[in-house]
């Protein structure tokens, strides 16, 4: 977990479904999502009001999103550590290649789920800090 190395291909996986994006500007998932469009990547905004968010169609669910537009490569956690393993787990059924919990989000036994079903996990992370060199 959290090898430089795994982290940079993880960076470079091409659709991230983003937990807990919605249209409020002032939030990091807001800030983080639009990085990510201006790195090339595509996001899905995975929050339960299901808002458009920087001009993409947001979904309710994980499985509701990969239902419409295929599974994710990344599932991009931005919600409480004692909320992130539900969204892990989600991350495993939906076929996703990694989960990444941001800055904060810490379940060490989420983590150990990921990591066992093949996937890569990076914790306490964030991907536009890693572009900037860590």
């Amino acid at each position: 977990m959290n090898e430089a190395d795994a982290i940079g291909r993880v960076l470079t996986l091409p659709t991230w479904f983003v937990v807990g994006l919605g249209d409020n500007p002032d939030r990091a998932a807001y800030r983080v999502a639009r990085g990510l469009q201006q790195h090339g990547l595509r996001i899905v905004p995975i929050h339960p009001r299901a808002e458009v968010v920087h001009s993409e169609q947001g979904y309710a669910t994980i499985a509701e999103a990969a239902n419409a537009v295929g599974p994710p490569d990344v599932v991009d956690v931005f919600v409480r550590s004692d909320r992130a393993g539900e969204f892990a787990d989600q991350a495993i059924a939906a076929g996703a290649q990694a989960v990444w919990f941001q800055l904060g989000v810490i379940d060490d036994d989420a983590a150990a789920r990921v990591e066992a079903a093949g996937m890569t996990m990076v914790m306490d992370r964030c991907p536009m800090i890693e572009w900037a060199g860590g």
